[in-house]
């Protein structure tokens, strides 16, 4: 009997489709995108929804992702909008164009199995079911920080936070202060607490609950976790070129909203000795004050090392008077640069920290020790297990006016990067770099729960194939 050749349209037909949505933000854009790539690598078939506004703003998304638009009801841009009534906008539109979107794709042969959603936009597991279709929850928060926001929503943690020491199930004993900000001084950002909690609302009803992480970083939390729902950690969402190198044509992020002055940082870093060079970087979002940010100027200069330093253009103004020009011979600040190739650079041997998740995975993913300089949300908390579990750095702690001085910077600079303390601090990375990409790589921890997740969607048993944590991981 002769072979029956199927052409690409029909082949693509065959397999399973999953369909992105992710909350319109690159901090939550970019973990999914890179989840995706190892789906599409196992044979999956992805297709991203993007806002309609996301669309027209940003570069083109690169990799073999189909993009569809919606609309979240600000196709112009969210503006001058609140965050309460642009989240009760896009649940309205967005409720109603994502199931046209959908209906759209089943319409043109092209129909999806499963909805990948980030629960920030809680509602699409709702739109999914209605469909007939698999929810799966994406979260782009640590397990830890899940964690505790799971308990404020459940009720035994009550807000604001008041006692001095907080006892969450599988995590370690908390200091108020390592909590999130939105549940220590509710009133500073009241849409936001709302918004990390309301993830929650429906959860138990997603087939799947994804966070990035890996097993072996947060093993006990997980295993608590996956009790409540089927929680599974498929990270960390790295490019597979700086981890496990199986996917040989992921290099880069999809989407970045900010142009990297590649050039001028690589060829300034090829110029310096190996483990000679501080990386001081705190985002996208976080706005350090005038105060900080002429203590970290300082600071760095104080700490005698080598440094590359991101000052966005919108915070430039904040550094001191001709810092830049006086320190060129021993620094170098650009308004954004290539992160993951500075960090895989052999000059880099410490980080300057916000804690944001996405940076600190980043960090522990390429074995960068780091000095934890966390500025608001779950950068307390994580900035808490780099310091105290993980092991991977120091914490530069503020004064009562929640500044971080001079001194106190190139104090921790220099522990990280001299003596016995640093030794210590540098050997705790390498070993979390090590299990970061053994969790990714064939048979991996994270390996095991994307191909457990593709297993059950080839085979229409989804929901009947999960297995437990503690049976991946025997």
């Amino acid at each position: 009997m002769p072979e029956i050749k199927m052409d690409k349209r029909e082949e693509n037909r065959q397999k399973p489709h999953c369909l992105l949505l992710p909350y319109p933000l690159q901090g939550h854009i970019n973990p999914m995108l890179q989840f995706s790539k190892r789906l599409s690598h196992k044979g999956i078939r992805i297709t991203l929804a993007a806002t309609k506004y996301l669309f027209k703003t940003t570069q083109q998304f690169s990799g073999s992702i189909s993009v569809e638009t919606f609309s979240d009801g600000f196709d112009e841009g969210q503006g001058d909008v609140e965050l309460d009534p642009y989240l009760a906008r896009f649940e309205q539109v967005g409720t109603e164009t994502l199931s046209e979107l959908l209906d759209k794709l089943r319409d043109t042969g092209r129909p999806v199995d499963c909805v990948i959603y980030d629960p920030f936009l809680p509602w699409a597991v709702v739109v999914a079911k209605k469909h007939g279709l698999v929810g799966a929850a994406f979260f782009t928060q640590s397990s830890s920080v899940n964690s505790i926001y799971y308990n404020v929503y459940k009720g035994p943690l009550k807000v604001p936070l008041l006692d001095k020491e907080i006892v969450v199930t599988g995590l370690p004993l908390l200091d108020i202060s390592d909590v999130p900000s939105f549940l220590r001084d509710q009133d500073s950002h009241p849409g936001s607490l709302e918004l990390v909690l309301n993830q929650f609302r429906n959860v138990e009803e997603a087939d799947f609950v994804f966070v990035n992480s890996f097993y072996e970083l947060e093993e006990e939390v997980i295993e608590t976790m996956a009790k409540f729902f089927r929680v599974k950690a498929i990270g960390p969402t790295l490019p597979s070129m700086y981890l496990d190198k199986r996917l040989s044509d992921d290099r880069e992020y999809g989407l970045s909203i900010y142009n990297p002055d590649t050039e001028a940082c690589m060829e300034w870093l090829n110029q310096r000795q190996p483990e000679s060079v501080v990386y001081v970087s705190f985002g996208s979002i976080a706005e350090l004050g005038d105060e900080q940010m002429e203590e970290v100027a300082w600071g760095l200069r104080l700490s005698n090392k080598h440094f590359l330093w991101v000052v966005r253009s919108s915070e430039e103004p904040k550094l001191p008077k001709d810092f830049a020009k006086e320190s060129s011979e021993m620094g170098l600040i650009v308004s954004w640069c290539p992160q993951l190739d500075v960090l895989a650079h052999e000059a880099v041997c410490c980080f300057v920290t916000h804690c944001g998740w996405n940076s600190t995975l980043e960090a522990l993913s390429l074995g960068v020790p780091m000095v934890a300089m966390p500025q608001w949300s779950d950068q307390t908390t994580n900035s808490k297990f780099v310091i105290d579990v993980w092991k991977m750095g120091v914490r530069a702690k503020s004064d009562d006016n929640g500044v971080v001085s001079r001194e106190t910077i190139a104090g921790c600079i220099k522990d990280v990067m001299e003596g016995e303390r640093g030794e210590e601090i540098k050997k705790n990375a390498g070993k979390w770099k090590e299990l970061a990409r053994e969790a990714v790589d064939e048979g991996g921890s994270s390996d095991k729960n994307i191909q457990d997740f593709v297993s059950g969607l080839c085979s229409n048993r989804l929901p009947l194939r999960f297995k437990s944590n503690s049976q991946i991981h025997k």
